[in-house]
């Protein structure tokens, strides 16, 4: 098989296309790419899904921990603190059990007129169960990262816009949310990459791959194991995710640069250098 045929025959078997059995022989760098390229899809799933979703849960979490009632802040600062404060394997570990406890023929909500019926095997698999993980603890984090930007932010700026009569959603829209955004983002991009790496453990973790269709490190322990060599296969793992966190680098750095375009120091930056010839006394 030549490598434009492995290509085509592996390069989405992590979503269910193409070859359904794995490669039994060869086991050449064309299939190592090609198929540690096809599992790192389901890494840049965990990575979206959870960064999209944790994004506004944590901006949640944040005002609640900010909030002055108790009974909103109290329930808010057991969640930061439970999923900050226990490692995140142990996480993975303990939902797994615990879903699996659900019924497998699932929970039936009577609702009066009718009953909801609601599937719970699909939970116990990866794509669910362990992006749901992975949400809960990048929401944790990050909540704590706007929290502190949130307490940052200026009063002269919190003052200025009592001054013009600002004041509740108009108020957070217009004056804390984008200055919370500004002074946090640096240390949440820190956080995205943090999160795009910690998804190569939901390979260790006890939620299975569906029909083999697993992560990165999925195909990497199977040419590991297969080769007897891990000094090919690991780094090609190394080598994706070193480009895609170029990639998340760039992408993020864009926007830093849009949240923070008025800023005097910005406007300094994008001007082009002049060259100024040393003057020798």
């Amino acid at each position: 098989m030549t490598c434009t045929e492995t290509i085509q025959a592996y390069a989405f078997r992590s979503l269910g296309f193409g070859e359904r059995l794995l490669p039994r022989e060869g086991y050449d760098l064309c299939q190592q790419f090609t198929l540690i390229g096809s599992g790192l899809i389901w890494n840049v799933y965990f990575a979206v899904v959870t960064l999209a979703l944790g994004f506004f849960l944590a901006i949640g979490l944040a005002m609640g921990k900010d909030s002055r009632h108790v009974w909103i802040r109290t329930p808010c600062d057991w969640f930061v603190f439970v999923f900050r404060g226990s490692p995140l394997f142990i996480q993975f570990f303990v939902a797994y059990q615990l879903l699996v406890l659900l019924p497998r023929d699932g929970i039936t909500v009577p609702l009066g007129l009718f009953d909801l019926h609601i599937g719970t095997d699909w939970m116990t698999r990866a794509w669910a169960g362990a992006a749901l993980v992975l949400f809960f603890n990048t929401a944790a984090y990050t909540a704590e990262i706007f929290l502190g930007a949130l307490r940052s932010i200026p009063k002269g700026d919190l003052e200025a816009a009592d001054a013009y009569g600002i004041n509740g959603w108009s108020r957070f829209r217009r004056i804390r949310f984008p200055t919370m955004m500004r002074l946090a983002w640096p240390a949440y991009t820190n956080e995205a990459i943090f999160l795009f790496h910690a998804t190569t453990l939901v390979f260790f973790s006890g939620f299975p791959a569906f029909q083999q269709r697993g992560d990165a490190l999925y195909y990497a322990s199977y040419f590991a194991g297969r080769t007897f060599n891990p000094f090919v296969p690991y780094p090609i793992v190394a080598f994706y995710f070193i480009c895609l966190t170029l990639l998340l680098t760039w992408v993020f750095g864009r926007i830093g640069r849009r949240l923070n375009r008025h800023l005097p120091s910005n406007e300094r930056a994008r001007r082009k250098p002049r060259f100024l010839p040393q003057i020798i006394r």
